[in-house]
């Protein structure tokens, strides 16, 4: 499960710029861009639960 959480993460920070961008009230702005660089935070860090198919193939 871990694997998919950075394809799920960079999914939910399309939707939060997406979305936080339209409404047109003050703040908004920052706190969108704020809450999208938390979830390409996160997205980055489960990147290591990603399996690697070379190292795969060079233990076979």
């Amino acid at each position: 499960m871990k694997r998919y959480l950075t394809a799920i993460f960079l999914g939910i920070s399309a939707m939060i710029l997406v979305f936080g961008l339209r409404i047109d009230l003050q703040w908004t702005g920052a706190v969108t861009w704020g809450l999208t660089l938390i979830c390409l935070l996160f997205a980055a860090y489960f990147t290591k639960y990603i399996p690697d198919e070379k190292q795969n193939k060079k233990r076979k």
